[in-house]
């Protein structure tokens, strides 16, 4: 089988080399319940406690406050659990939330409004005020696009907040260890540890300790500090852990190398007839999304991954769906156009050599359908 030149780390980041391996490793000598009544088992819960210290160290938020989940979908339906008792009439969604967001306010009966954007993909912050202006309520807005990259400008949506007095929450999955983020004027957020090569099976969400009530969305037991019931996948909050301390530390460096890669991945593709949604919008430096020019995206998929590259055509939650991606429809782009989407992401082990054989791909595939 060719290797793989993975171009499709929004998905999800390839396992940082030995990090796994080596947790686990650990783990099979070290395998005691965290909640058991042993010292034993009180060494693991503090192997816990010690990921939760990093994080509040890395985000300048109070550890207490970090709930360790199973995943993305959790962490949001839990975030939104924890946040329903202070919503008073309805909240503000942006239209670029996971679907899990949107799931989760259905589930509790949470009446939301989703905000207007357009084709810069950024929310209208006038829209915002005035609804805020006749009917305050909490806001909660994806900090960068999973589809578009585009980043939305959370200290000016958090100054409107502030006249109203109402919270800002933030699924920042795509975001978090890849951009700064800025933690201290979130009241609440969510990230997850395979975005960031910490491997499947950990995720957390952050909220006030003293807005976290007893319970949650799985009860029976009385973990994570009361707020989460579930033995606690030890090695993969080790793994997450970890991984975050590595990302932000590398974050710099390797901004400025995707951002490289990323001018010279879109330059390729404008010169062959391709959109790139948002061009002038902030976005990601390790992200494009761009329309083809031609529709028939099966045939470039399987001619892409016959050389042996692995992109996507949207969220990996509805990329097997071949719908439209609503990030596109709800910025004005037609179902046809939105058809037409492919997605390319790099990250932190993305190489030179890799983009070069990428862009020789693109050209060969792109040509041979046009």
């Amino acid at each position: 089988m060719k290797k793989i030149k993975y171009f499709d780390y929004n998905a999800t980041h390839p396992p940082i080399p030995g990090l796994l391996s080596k947790i686990l490793e650990e783990y099979e000598e070290d395998f005691f319940n965290p909640s058991g009544p042993t010292r034993f088992s009180l060494a693991r819960q503090g192997k816990i406690e010690e990921a939760r210290k990093l994080l509040g160290k890395l985000t300048g938020k109070d550890p207490k406050g970090f709930v360790f989940v199973s995943s993305g979908t959790e962490a949001d339906h839990s975030l939104v659990y924890f946040v329903k008792q202070s919503i008073k009439t309805r909240a503000y969604l942006s239209p670029f939330e996971h679907a899990a967001m949107y799931g989760a306010f259905q589930s509790l009966g949470i009446p939301y409004t989703i905000l207007d954007t357009d084709k810069s993909g950024l929310v209208s912050l006038t829209q915002l005020n005035s609804y805020l202006k006749e009917e305050p309520g909490p806001v909660f807005i994806l900090h960068a696009g999973n589809e578009t990259g585009v980043i939305q400008p959370l200290e000016k949506i958090s100054e409107i907040c502030s006249k109203y007095q109402v919270s800002v929450y933030s699924d920042l999955i795509q975001s978090f260890g890849k951009i700064p983020v800025p933690f201290s004027i979130l009241d609440g957020f969510t990230f997850s540890g395979h975005k960031i090569g910490g491997g499947l099976g950990s995720s957390v969400l952050w909220l006030d300790p003293s807005k976290l009530k007893e319970g949650g969305v799985f009860l029976g037991g009385n973990q994570e500090n009361g707020h989460r019931a579930g033995t606690e996948n030890s090695p993969s909050i080790q793994a997450l852990a970890e991984a975050a301390r590595l990302q932000f530390f590398e974050m710099e460096t390797k901004n400025k190398r995707l951002e490289h890669y990323r001018n010279r991945i879109e330059s390729k593709l404008k010169s062959l007839g391709s959109e790139i949604v948002a061009e002038n919008s902030p976005r990601l430096f390790s992200t494009t999304f761009a329309l083809l020019p031609f529709d028939d995206l099966d045939f470039f998929m399987m001619g892409m991954e016959e050389k042996g590259f692995a992109l996507s055509t949207g969220s990996s939650c509805k990329s097997r769906s071949r719908e439209a991606a609503p990030s596109l429809l709800a910025m004005g782009y037609t179902n046809e156009e939105a058809l037409r989407a492919i997605r390319i992401s790099t990250g932190l082990y993305t190489s030179e050599e890799e983009v070069d054989s990428l862009l020789n791909a693109l050209e060969e595939t792109i040509r041979s359908i046009a």
